[in-house]
């Protein structure tokens, strides 16, 4: 019986090329999870998406970047629920929001809350000029049933209405959406994923508790920062991050000068590279303030 040398030996280097990338990652995993050391770290994400001016050419890339952070949990092995998504007129969504279930899934997706900006050749232009598209991501930690923040019922509106989706099991007749209104503060948390007018209620709060938990610590941290005299390490709103298809290809952090030429591949939610990068520079307190590129 002859016995293939070669091909032993090329499984053997196959099976030693798998356990060196998966011991690369778990040190890696086992780095982030050092740097992801904040309080609400550890906890779920809320994360919501809203296009910025410009009609459907911000709505269609508002929709391109829901897509990316789905194809994200995914690969991350997360769990995730769209508690609400309002399509766009033409295309794209108006705004949609994502509640997102893993450890330390919070820690991770607060590198992405800022302002993100497509520039391509617009599908949606017969002249095919080149357009640039801002999109909004917010995060917030989900909070524990028994964590104190109160909302008191008659600061609160619910309005019912009929679901608007994109479509699905999920979408009926019924008024069973739920809009909340927090009066003292203007926020506005929709919910229309379940066919239970008192599960989409329920789904509404947990999101309108953590954006006022999340009012009350910028509150707190704006004090410490006048006390200190120090400098916030992002202004909130500010372009974060250009994913520039046109007439080159590059997606580039305006914080941490991190950047891929692969814009397909970060958009099918490849965004550890960013995501690390961000953590590792928080961490060592050499984060910088987004800035873009001229030439861009």
């Amino acid at each position: 019986m002859l016995v293939d040398w070669a091909a032993q030996g090329e499984d053997v280097l196959n099976e030693l090329a798998e356990g060196i990338d998966l011991f690369a990652a778990l040190v890696e995993s086992g780095e982030i999870r050092q740097m992801l050391g904040g309080e609400h770290d550890r906890r779920n994400a809320i994360i919501t998406i809203h296009p910025g001016a410009g009609g459907t050419e911000s709505q269609d890339w508002a929709e391109m970047l829901l897509r990316m952070y789905l194809r994200w949990i995914e690969r991350r092995g997360f769990k995730r629920e769209v508690i609400d998504y309002q399509p766009g007129d033409e295309a794209g969504l108006k705004s949609a929001t994502v509640a997102v279930s893993g450890e330390f899934a919070f820690g991770l997706l607060s590198a992405e809350a800022g302002v993100h900006r497509l520039v391509r050749i617009s599908p949606f232009d017969q002249a095919a000029r080149r357009h640039t598209s801002f999109a909004s991501v917010y995060v917030w930690p989900e909070l524990p049933e028994d964590e104190d923040v109160e909302i008191d019922e008659k600061d609160i509106r619910v309005d019912t209405f009929r679901s608007s989706g994109a479509g699905g099991q999920h979408v009926n007749v019924t008024d069973s959406a739920i809009r909340l209104t927090h009066l003292p503060t203007g926020i506005v948390v929709s919910c229309q994923n379940e066919r239970s007018q008192h599960r989409n209620r329920d789904s509404a709060m947990r999101v309108l508790k953590a954006r006022l938990f999340d009012i009350k610590m910028k509150e707190q941290q704006s004090k410490l920062d006048q006390i200190a005299g120090a400098k916030k390490e992002i202004a909130f709103g500010s372009q974060i991050r250009s994913y520039v298809l046109h007439p080159y290809q590059l997606v580039k952090d305006h914080r941490t000068k991190h950047e891929v030429g692969d814009p397909a591949r970060v958009l099918d939610g490849d965004l550890d590279g960013f995501i690390k990068a961000y953590l590792m520079q928080k961490a060592s307190g050499t984060l910088g303030q987004p800035t873009a590129d001229e030439d861009e």
